[in-house]
């Protein structure tokens, strides 16, 4: 599921008033704890998209290639993009 700009603000929000209601966290400036947890976000999301890139390349250099979107190509697609989370440490 790709998450869009509303989506990331909404779970943001989600985020804070979680933690400030759970009472795990007290924010001093609630503005800037959700600019944080955008930001935050965005950085996961900007690294899977990247990581998304590099898996597609990969698949596509393989000597045998499988056709995007069958059954072979989204087990390798599901492998390498964890394995790459993985090793960046996501």
């Amino acid at each position: 599921m790709r998450l869009t700009g509303d989506r990331i603000a909404h779970l943001s929000r989600l985020l804070i008033d979680r933690l400030y209601r759970d009472d795990l966290a007290d924010f001093p400036d609630e503005g800037m704890a959700l600019r944080e947890a955008k930001s935050v976000f965005d950085a996961i999301v900007r690294a899977e998209d990247e990581v998304d890139t590099f898996v597609r390349q990969k698949i596509a250099r393989l000597a045998r290639r499988p056709p995007e979107g069958g059954r072979e190509w989204e087990i390798l697609y599901r492998k390498y993009f964890e394995e790459e989370m993985s090793r960046r440490k996501l």
